[in-house]
């Protein structure tokens, strides 16, 4: 099969394309023949190596951890699904070797999901981990409820995306921070409030928009704008991050550091709930194999609206 993979860490010019053994799936696996791969800042960290102590790779070895695509077969007692069904799956394994930037993958049935019918391929290959890290942060980490008010921090990206909509579907009032260049599309996504971090201080201008404080951050962004804005949590608030395992904070807010855990269950319900006309994906670009290399150097930026996608 076709397939971009490195034999050691560097940066993205280390991704190779070429030939690798098409795999085959074992006792509750399947085989998926890949129409779509979400790229995340996430795999650009991979191909560095900076998460090897947790996550060792196997080398040769295939990133990428967004699917969307067809069952091609089924091992033995893996009978949740047909050969012929569109699905899509989070499919982080406990090593690095069998991603998703490939022609085929074969992953345990167990964190597979339908893909949504409203979405398209490229569409759906975009929205397991962000889908999969909003709803673990904003609902099992954050417990967000209807009527609070959510600070998302990085609200135009690929995760803020999905935690605007989801938000709103929840029934909160969400304001989004981003740069000058999202915010109409904050707008359309649902954002009631929307803020520009390059146009001053973000916490004053929270402090202007929401005078009575948010009940949650949700901090996936870079930057200063979390150290700027900490202070508009109300007592006892919830700050919730995936992008600083310690970040500094008053004693009364409760703190929850999320690294998002493949969950099929949860996948059925973002499904649910796009086919429902509550989650859309906006795909900025959608990349080649051999282009892998560019699709990475890309999502590096951290300025990617919605999502880019590798169609094999």
């Amino acid at each position: 099969m076709k397939a971009a993979y490195i034999e050691d860490f560097g940066g993205p010019e280390r991704i190779k394309s070429g030939e690798l053994e098409k795999p085959e799936p074992g006792e509750g696996e399947l085989l998926i023949n890949v129409d779509a791969a979400g790229v995340n800042p996430v795999d650009a960290a991979v191909v560095k190596g900076m998460l090897n102590e947790m996550i060792p790779a196997n080398f040769p070895a295939v990133p990428g951890w967004d699917v969307s695509g067809t069952v091609e077969k089924r091992g033995h007692s893996a009978r949740r699904f047909e050969k012929g069904d569109k699905v899509y799956a989070y499919a982080r394994r406990p090593e690095i070797k069998h991603g998703t930037f490939a022609e085929y993958i074969a992953i345990p049935e167990s964190y597979v999901a339908k893909r949504p019918e409203r979405l398209t391929a490229e569409e759906s290959g975009g929205v397991p981990l962000v889908g999969l890290t909003a709803y673990q942060a904003l609902f099992d980490a954050g417990n967000l409820k209807e009527g609070e008010t959510l600070l998302i921090l990085g609200a135009s990206g690929g995760v803020g995306s999905m935690a605007i909509q989801l938000a709103k579907w929840k029934g909160a009032t969400v304001v989004g921070v981003a740069g000058s260049s999202n915010q109409e599309y904050m707008q359309k996504l649902g954002a009631d409030k929307i803020i520009d971090y390059s146009k001053g201080d973000v916490g004053e201008a929270v402090r202007k928009a929401v005078p009575d404080g948010v009940d949650m951050i949700f901090h996936c962004s870079r930057g200063d704008s979390l150290k700027q804005s900490a202070d508009t949590l109300k007592e006892n608030g919830r700050l919730i991050s995936i992008t600083n395992s310690n970040p500094d904070r008053r004693d009364d807010v409760y703190f929850e550091y999320v690294f998002v855990e493949p969950n099929a269950v949860q996948l059925e319900h973002l499904a649910e709930l796009a086919d429902d006309g509550h989650l859309s994906v906006h795909v900025s670009k959608a990349y080649d194999l051999g282009n892998t290399a560019e699709a990475l150097s890309e999502i590096e930026k951290l300025h990617t609206r919605g999502k880019i996608v590798i169609t094999p």
